[in-house]
């Protein structure tokens, strides 16, 4: 009777240790795998979207650069692909950190509807010949301002978006002032007017991506607090 009642009382004791460790690993886990795979994402439509602009002749390298392997166009898809991993999850832990979970369209359907209209408004930018750049730039802010209504329609990824388009425009600005690579008839200070457009569109679309990527970190961990 004296063991039973010491085995019941050790059984109801909280395991802590055991779990905490468990959750601790998986979200480190957890944390590499998404970012890997927003990498791996990001670098696959820089590629993509890079050669859509090379076809319409906006991106011009230098012949020399071209040539060389370690010239500036092999980085280009490394660092677009690392931006979009360090936004996909930004923005789930921005969510955390307002107490906002974002809740709206969250399914994969959604996510991949989000990347296609993001690629189409890139071909739309490098296809579509409008009457003058004013033009082109309304029409894709007003494109890229739809996206955000359509599958975000948070205050923290509207905010996030609009300072991920004025930091990358700020970024390529310098990047063109020295020489790296330069664009086809600039009209805002070395590089198109439309940019910040196409920023915002993409800091929504790898943010809604590393929010879906988020969610199933979120059910792992809730199940295995219910199974212990």
């Amino acid at each position: 009777m004296v063991e039973d009642s010491k085995l019941k009382s050790l059984s109801r004791m909280p395991k802590t240790r055991g779990p905490y460790i468990s959750v601790i690993t998986n979200h480190k886990i957890n944390l590499t795998i998404r970012g890997v795979v927003l990498f791996s994402i990001g670098v696959f439509l820089a590629l993509v979207l890079n050669l859509l602009q090379v076809q319409r002749n906006v991106t011009l390298f230098p012949p020399d650069v071209i040539a060389s392997i370690f010239s500036s166009a092999w980085w280009v898809p490394p660092c677009i692909g690392t931006a979009s991993a360090v936004i996909g999850l930004m923005y789930p832990c921005i969510d955390r950190h307002l107490g906002e979970p974002h809740k709206f369209k969250r399914e994969w359907s959604s996510v991949m509807r989000c990347v296609a209209v993001f690629v189409g408004i890139n071909h739309a930018s490098a296809k579509v010949d409008f009457a003058n750049n004013m033009q082109l730039s309304l029409t894709l802010a007003a494109l890229s301002i739809g996206l955000w209504w359509t599958f975000d329609r948070s205050r923290s990824g509207f905010g996030l978006g609009l300072f991920i388009a004025f930091f990358a425009t700020l970024v390529t600005q310098l990047l063109v002032y020295k020489g790296v690579f330069q664009y086809t008839s600039p009209d805002f200070l070395y590089v198109r007017s439309w940019l910040p457009c196409i920023f915002f569109a993409g800091g929504i679309t790898m943010g809604n991506i590393g929010r879906q990527l988020a969610m199933y970190e979120c059910k792992v961990v809730q199940e295995k607090a219910h199974q212990d």
